[in-house]
């Protein structure tokens, strides 16, 4: 039986991680060992963030004329991103162990713990469908001055040129993300590292967010910052953007969750 194995049938699937506690410099020394991963990965990363900002162009193409859908769309392209990320902890695990960060392997991933990653996946999409509804909404209610173009709801949206529909729209879509972040800022990793099951995932999350509420909410506002630019330029930045996010990720994850080894010293 390989340590691999070992480790696993030592730690089911169930088995509730032990969570550390962290302080603001974390954040620098994630992005930073996530830039580390995206020049050592090279290619294979750079086409994860293709797919990223190619996803980004086909929502743009769609969704052009429906602006209010698009807006929610685009905002929700926020919250599936962990998700579509798991290719990248591959590769930052890869560089992790000295192995060779090749593509093909990562491609397929997400499946050995596919039932779980699915389930998330699920709820993921759940969550997307009904902010996109209720962007719908937000805009059909509060958005004043007939059909908007797209650059009409980038400028009431970054500018306030419509105060009471952009403190409604960074309401509702705040509290959508701040729920999407807060059950997944490192459920996916432990889902893909561990095997681990959905529910124990978005709880040791939930964990991680509770016990380190000022290093998680400048690392979810530097995921906006970095996004954010790739919104800006028009999908392009996410190329860059989207894989140092991701591989900064599972260095957040691998900071944040115990060790197996570590655990057992915890464990009296």
């Amino acid at each position: 039986m390989s340590h691999n194995d070992s480790g696993q049938a030592e730690h089911p699937a169930s088995h509730f991680p032990v969570i550390r506690s962290v302080d603001a410099a974390a954040i620098p020394r994630w992005l930073g060992a996530g830039w580390r991963d995206c020049r050592r990965a090279g290619g294979a990363s750079v086409f994860y963030g293709v797919c990223f900002a190619a996803a980004g162009w086909l929502m743009y193409f769609v969704f052009a004329e429906a602006y209010a859908l698009f807006a929610g769309l685009t905002t929700g392209f926020l919250l599936v991103g962990p998700f579509l990320a798991i290719g990248l902890y591959d590769l930052s695990r890869r560089i992790e162990r000295g192995e060779s960060p090749r593509l093909v392997p990562t491609l397929a991933a997400w499946r050995p713990n596919l039932p779980n990653v699915g389930l998330f996946a699920a709820l993921l999409t759940i969550v997307l469908l009904i902010w996109a509804r209720a962007s719908m909404v937000v805009f059909a209610l509060f958005f004043t001055g007939g059909l908007p173009t797209f650059a009409d709801v980038v400028r009431s949206v970054l500018t306030f040129e419509q105060p009471e529909f952009s403190l409604v729209y960074f309401a509702v879509g705040g509290f959508f993300a701040a729920f999407v972040f807060a059950i997944g800022a490192i459920s996916l990793p432990l889902m893909f590292d561990r095997k681990t099951d959905a529910v124990t995932a978005a709880i040791a999350s939930l964990v991680v967010c509770g016990r380190n509420p000022g290093p998680m909410l400048l690392w979810a506002g530097s995921i906006v910052l970095l996004v954010g630019i790739g919104f800006a330029t028009l999908f392009t930045g996410l190329v860059i953007a989207t894989p140092l996010v991701g591989h900064a990720t599972w260095h957040a994850y691998r900071e944040l969750v115990a060790e197996h080894e570590d655990e057992a010293l915890a464990t009296p």
